[in-house]
């Protein structure tokens, strides 16, 4: 953030310079305002040029650039903005030097004067408004939040209690053994005997119970 606002500063007074520099000296007592946009791809004349239609134009428009860059936080929008404010006025420098035949810095100030120096300036500092921005930062990207309870699918409903799949973990221990009946003669197949309450005992001629004594259930007649 602090970056942001150093370097938006620095962009911000190179722009004012650049859009300054037309209104001083740029050769020989002449203003830069009196430049025209066209002796810069034709060559340099003597015809003055109106303030809209000078070199001033090309400077309006890069100190438009850089109040997007410095909203939008862009580095490479500032740093457009310099490169535009050095492109014209090193374009210009040609031009002049073809016309003059040479550049001259004279103290007298009959060679290059401050307008140039400024508008060189003014470009630095946009490169280097550029240079101290941190830009924008993207936002961290994050996974979609995990839902406390997922919902199942439509082909798994939810039921209660929850299925255990077969495994290892599944398997139950065996019951235990049924006894071994030891007797093994006849009648071994029959069902035990009732309680006492309720018991029914075998009439004449059936067997009698394993282990009972065989002439505890025999009928015997009256005495008369």
């Amino acid at each position: 953030m602090i970056r942001n606002v150093i370097g938006s500063v620095v962009a911000l007074v190179g722009a004012a310079a650049a859009v300054q520099s037309p209104f001083r000296t740029w050769y020989q007592d002449r203003l830069g305002r009196d430049y025209r946009i066209q002796d810069l791809f034709d060559g340099i004349t003597g015809v003055p040029s109106s303030v809209m239609a000078s070199i001033l134009l090309p400077f309006l428009f890069a100190a438009l650039v850089t109040l997007v860059g410095v909203v939008l936080r862009s580095r490479w929008v500032v740093a457009l903005a310099g490169l535009i404010v050095l492109g014209f006025t090193v374009l210009w420098m040609v031009r002049q030097g073809q016309a003059a035949s040479g550049l001259t810095v004279d103290s007298d100030g009959s060679g290059l004067g401050w307008g140039v120096a400024q508008a060189l300036a003014g470009g630095i500092l946009l490169l280097l408004g550029a240079l101290l921005m941190s830009g924008r930062r993207r936002p961290a990207r994050t996974g979609p939040a995990a839902e406390p309870y997922p919902v199942p699918p439509d082909d798994h409903p939810d039921t209660w209690p929850p299925t255990q799949e077969p495994g290892p973990a599944a398997q139950t221990s065996p019951g235990p053994e049924p006894e071994a009946d030891p007797y093994t003669g006849p009648g071994r197949h029959r069902a035990a005997p009732p309680d006492e309450d309720t018991a029914q005992y075998p009439v004449q001629g059936e067997h009698p119970w394993p282990g009972e004594d065989p002439d505890r259930n025999r009928y015997h007649p009256p005495h008369p």
